[in-house]
């Protein structure tokens, strides 16, 4: 698998590394976040999206993909580092999409 099939993942944490996941996965588990994230705050509890997520994606995804929980923490934390989610503070950990 060539590097352009697969995407860099970033990390919040810039000591941190991130791994290369295939495109494919990467382009699935996001769009499936992004629509489950809303845009204004109180946002949504990340375990949520453990139960929203896989109901936005195809089933022949889901089979093909692995790890789910892998997948959607690898992704989530990629979009916070790319600034498209906003952790908010407190606890449980919960997330908007900025304005």
């Amino acid at each position: 698998m060539s590097d352009d099939e697969r995407v860099h993942c970033l990390h919040p944490d810039p000591d941190k590394s991130a791994p290369r996941i295939e495109r494919w996965k990467y382009d699935a588990v996001r769009k499936a976040i992004l629509a489950s994230v809303p845009d204004a705050e109180p946002g949504i509890a990340f375990r949520e999206l453990w139960q929203l997520v896989p109901d936005k994606l195809e089933q022949r995804e889901l089979e093909e993909l692995g790890s789910l929980g892998w997948y959607l923490t690898t992704v989530k934390l990629d979009l916070e580092a790319r600034s498209e989610l906003k952790r908010l503070p407190g606890s449980p950990q919960r997330l908007v999409r900025p304005a």
